[in-house]
């Protein structure tokens, strides 16, 4: 395809997907440059406008990530030249200028070979704290937008915005230097990392795209457990959440049905799983736990594991599941652990007693839409059939995918 050519309508598609491909990789590169990752955002944020412009006019240039990349350096240099602190910016400004004759190739990777790695490691820097500097690597290195890190964090989403305002403010005022650490600086960024990998994959599952899953960051957040795992080989919660990762997507599958709707797990068709996944999950969870430093990931492997290996629904052992939720929570204030040893509490004893337990949790989820759906299930259970369909009402105004809807409809639509 003669690149000069393509059609000017179809420049803003290519540079959607580039950015997406390849935006973590030069915005990497920008950050190592300029050491300052504000300006690095913003100066790659020109250059994709600039391309807008320059690419619809003259077709795709025959190196496009090559073309952003000077261009980003143009478009800092210029920034700082504008700057009221110019003379004392000079000394960057000539740097930059050198960088352009310099190939990526010439770069030094160090450690960390792999771009978005190596970023998600530049952002989580240990002079913010970890629940900030975790939503901005979400926002600015792993595209998620606003409101879907707030949801993760059952936060309102003009609070997250607010947050995450204030916090890019503070690494400006502070002067925050944006630099890839080396291996004996890993250990105190690497909680912070392991949060940002895990919530990706989440995301990938909370989607409210009509796919319901979204695969491409399940993927992704699953090779950069991988990576991760390469890279400290001795650290069991890195094993912990590769196992997590990789026996949740082992159900994908099975999570759909022909019309698009969610299964619930009870109803899966096992066979469906895919095996090999699962024992490799397995491998790592028991690997993870004999290194005796029982981390929340790895106890949520455990817990999966625990569903994946269970010949059916019934045959779940839902007391060790219960128990193992039980030491969860001792791990982190997370009522979202609790709701779920409720569950499992609920096939372990009774219904009746799981009912009797939600209301403490009643005003931290009441905008989280999987307790409104486990209150519903547990009134059915319990023969309160009014109140559970006004809890699936409340469940289905919260879900953000047609997936869910479905599914909660139909479980409405089955009390008549």
């Amino acid at each position: 395809m003669n690149r000069r050519a393509i059609e000017a309508g179809s420049v803003p598609a290519a540079i959607e997907a580039i950015a997406r491909a390849d935006g973590g990789r030069l915005l990497s590169h920008l950050v190592g440059d300029i050491r300052d990752f504000q300006l690095a955002e913003d100066s790659l944020q020109d250059a994709l406008e600039s391309a807008l412009i320059h690419w619809g006019r003259n077709g795709l240039p025959a190196s496009p990530q090559g073309w952003l990349m000077q261009t980003a350096r143009r478009k800092a240099i210029d920034r700082l030249r504008r700057a009221s602190n110019f003379r004392v910016k000079s000394v960057e400004i000539a740097q930059l200028i050198e960088l352009e004759n310099q190939s990526d190739e010439e770069v030094y990777m160090g450690p960390i070979a792999d771009e978005r790695l190596k970023l998600i490691f530049i952002c989580c820097h240990p002079a913010l704290d970890r629940k900030t500097c975790v939503a901005l690597t979400l926002r600015s290195v792993c595209g998620l937008k606003t409101e879907e890190i707030a949801d993760a964090y059952l936060d309102g989403h003009d609070a997250m915005a607010q947050r995450l305002v204030r916090a890019r403010h503070k690494i400006t005022k502070a002067g925050i230097a944006y630099e890839v650490p080396e291996p004996d600086g890993w250990a105190e960024r690497l909680e912070s990392v392991l949060a940002v990998i895990y919530l990706t994959f989440n995301e990938g599952y909370a989607s409210g795209s009509e796919a319901h899953i979204r695969a491409n960051l399940c993927e992704e957040a699953i090779r950069l457990g991988r990576l991760l795992k390469d890279l400290c080989p001795w650290e069991a919660e890195v094993e912990g959440l590769l196992a997590l990762m990789l026996l949740h997507h082992a159900r994908r599958v099975a999570r759909l049905g022909p019309s698009g709707e969610i299964v619930s797990l009870e109803d899966q068709k096992r066979k469906l799983w895919d095996r090999v996944l699962i024992d490799e999950g397995a491998a790592l969870v028991d690997m993870a736990l004999r290194r005796g430093r029982a981390g929340p990931y790895q106890l949520q492997a455990a817990i999966i594991a625990l569903h994946s290996e269970a010949p059916s629904f019934g045959e779940t052992d839902w007391q060790q599941i219960a128990a193992l939720y039980r030491a969860l929570a001792t791990t982190a204030e997370n009522p979202v652990f609790e709701l779920n040893r409720i569950v499992a509490i609920s096939y372990a004893e009774s219904a009746e007693r799981a009912l009797s337990m939600l209301g403490p949790l009643a005003q931290a989820l009441a905008q989280y839409q999987p307790f409104h759906a486990v209150r519903a299930d547990l009134l059915v259970r319990t023969g309160g059939h009014e109140e559970a369909r006004a809890a699936y009402k409340s469940a289905i105004a919260l879900s953000q995918s047609n997936a869910e809807k479905l599914f909660l409809a139909a479980k409405m639509q089955a009390l008549g």
